[in-house]
């Protein structure tokens, strides 16, 4: 009998405790789940037909900046902001993020269309849906307009530059990881040819793509953050030159370096404006193939998680931009 009541007494003493935690967790304030990921329908007339996703801290505060994130093809919003680092680095920064993502009607492979006339001219197609996307968020989160950036892999990278040429007086930045320049498809005749040879243009043949995506439009311009491994062959790390080339035309400087240095191993370079601002930089990421580098793990420099086009080799991309934007 004894026995008996003893074991009661630990059933009860263990309801208790349940009971006390699941109060504690669902009554005391400030206390509510982690934030997590949330799909926005009515964003907008939505012409590219996209899907939008977005990932708000809790507790966000107004007036934070926001993170346009572009998959790449066969990705997702969901991976790719986790796998990139993006999610992780908004809790720590205190930005909310916001993940347009492709459907199989529009193309096959979830590819972003960073090559269709219709999908990369102001107002029109995938790259007013994006627009729209920004200023939905901006208006929910109350969040500063004067920063916002733009950032994608592969063909997310693509349309993050399609945006940055489209929309410029919505970013304050921009970073492409494996992408290509603005107009490139059309200076090269064909999507795979930009891809896997590079199209010949001059630095302004470059920079005018950019100024007549947007006619009349004297700046400021957003900055630019490129990131691209060497050992690319599904896009070839000239394209990484013909994005500096086109930017720093538009910004109105030379092609020639102002730093050449290494970061985390890998040559780094930047480009500064008369005004001695970095306008482009630069990550040639030696014997990486096509992919997003993340550094798995919890330090300050580190984020993102290694999968499929998102490759683990000690320098997280994300992170860098992040702190070229001055996010963190």
């Amino acid at each position: 009998m004894t026995q008996t009541r003893a074991a009661s007494r630990r059933v009860l003493l263990w309801a208790t405790l349940v009971v006390a935690s699941l109060i504690a967790t669902f009554l005391t304030p400030g206390s509510a789940a982690a934030a997590s990921l949330q799909e926005v329908t009515g964003f907008g007339t939505n012409p590219g037909a996209l899907r939008m996703f977005r990932y708000v801290p809790d507790g966000l505060p107004a007036g934070r900046p926001v993170v346009v994130a572009l998959h790449g093809c066969t990705q997702n919003a969901s991976g790719y902001g986790t796998g990139s680092g993006w999610i992780q680095l908004a809790d720590r920064w205190g930005v909310s993020v916001v993940l347009p993502q492709q459907q199989s009607a529009n193309n096959a492979s979830a590819c972003f269309n960073w090559f269709q006339g219709g999908d990369i001219a102001r107002g029109q197609g995938e790259a007013a849906s994006v627009a729209q996307m920004v200023d939905r968020q901006l208006a929910d989160a109350s969040g500063d307009a004067s920063r916002v950036y733009v950032t994608g892999l592969s063909a997310g990278g693509g349309m993050a530059a399609v945006m940055m040429a489209a929309y410029p007086e919505r970013f304050a930045a921009g970073g492409i990881v494996a992408g290509l320049p603005y107009g490139c498809a059309q200076a090269a005749g064909s999507p795979y040819v930009c891809m896997y040879v590079g199209a010949t243009q001059t630095p302004k043949q470059w920079g005018d793509r950019v100024r007549a995506a947007r006619p009349g439009y004297a700046g400021p311009w957003p900055t630019l953050v490129v990131f691209q491994g060497a050992a690319d062959y599904t896009v070839k790390p000239v394209n990484m030159t013909d994005l500096m080339r086109q930017w720093t035309d538009v910004h109105g400087t030379d092609q020639v370096a102002d730093v050449s240095d290494s970061v985390a191993g890998y040559p780094h370079q930047v480009f500064r404006d008369a005004g001695g601002r970095a306008v482009v930089e630069t990550y040639s990421v030696t014997g990486m193939g096509h992919g997003q580098p993340v550094d798995p793990g919890s330090g300050s420099e580190q984020c993102g998680s290694a999968g499929a086009y998102l490759l683990d080799v000690n320098l997280c991309a994300a992170y860098r931009m992040g702190r070229a934007w001055g996010l963190g």
